[in-house]
């Protein structure tokens, strides 16, 4: 992929025909040049984690349309519809900083003990089925894991303080 040019170098690059120096090259959006691949294995599992964390917000936001989380009532539906993309922006968040929020991973583990705990909350109104309990509680634990390797992540970025 090549990058836009502000000036065309001068082909010696040394110098220009008067003796000033050649000019230097430019990229023209340096915004998006700034945004690279992972640098070292801690950026790496913060983007991971991000990642996982996206993945696991998409389930749960599509699984009431792949399992049956209740026989009656829509409320189970709707929770884990705004749950999930909840944990979905905070994974798309998370991404789109190129070292990642400490705040977002904390979010996401209290999202995590949501959806373990949403379960036998909604159950109070309707009957929730096997089938939500067990999905809303791996996920919750994903993401509780996820967020812990963030902060950890996140964690050993930060330079100690004296």
């Amino acid at each position: 992929m090549s990058t836009p040019l502000i000036r065309r170098p001068e082909s010696n690059g040394a110098s220009t025909s008067n003796g000033t120096p050649a000019p230097t090259v430019m990229a023209a959006a340096p915004g998006l040049a700034e945004y690279g691949l992972p640098a070292t294995s801690r950026d790496l599992g913060a983007q991971a984690s991000a990642v996982l964390g996206l993945l696991t917000g998409l389930w749960v936001a599509l699984s009431p349309w792949f399992i049956t989380l209740q026989n009656t009532g829509t409320n189970a539906t709707t929770v884990n519809l705004i749950s999930g993309l909840a944990v979905a922006g905070v994974g798309v968040f998370a991404l789109a900083s190129p070292r990642g929020f400490a705040g977002l991973q904390v979010t996401n583990l209290l999202l995590g003990v949501w959806l373990i705990i949403a379960g036998p909350i909604l159950s109070q109104k309707n009957p929730i089925t096997d089938s939500m309990f067990w999905s809303n509680s791996w996920a919750g634990g994903v993401l509780i894991a996820v967020a812990a390797i963030g902060l950890a992540a996140a964690a050993m970025r930060r330079p100690a303080r004296r």
